[in-house]
């Protein structure tokens, strides 16, 4: 019988790839560029971070987090983007 090997579990990231609770952006972060705001959306999205989780390991308020979430649907990754939030809304 051969050993089983651990599964990690994965979701697909904004690029596509494969993304892992150790590809996110590290709980210190403090520069929110739009790949990181994709990459937490997708994370929460596919289940692999709770929106509490993602929430509390972010400092990020519901409320900012359900914002990635609709500029992401409304407007896809261009939305995320804060120096052009006026075009968006």
């Amino acid at each position: 019988m051969q050993p089983r090997l651990k599964k990690e579990n994965y979701v697909i990231g904004p690029d596509g790839s494969p993304l892992t609770l150790a590809d996110l952006p590290k709980p210190s972060t403090q520069r929110w560029v739009v790949r990181r705001k994709a990459e937490v959306v997708a994370a929460v999205r596919g289940g692999l971070l709770s929106l509490e989780d993602a929430c509390a390991r972010y400092s990020l308020t519901v409320e900012e987090f359900l914002g990635w979430q609709r500029s992401i649907d409304k407007h896809g990754l261009a939305g995320l983007r804060t120096t052009r939030l006026q075009q968006y809304r």
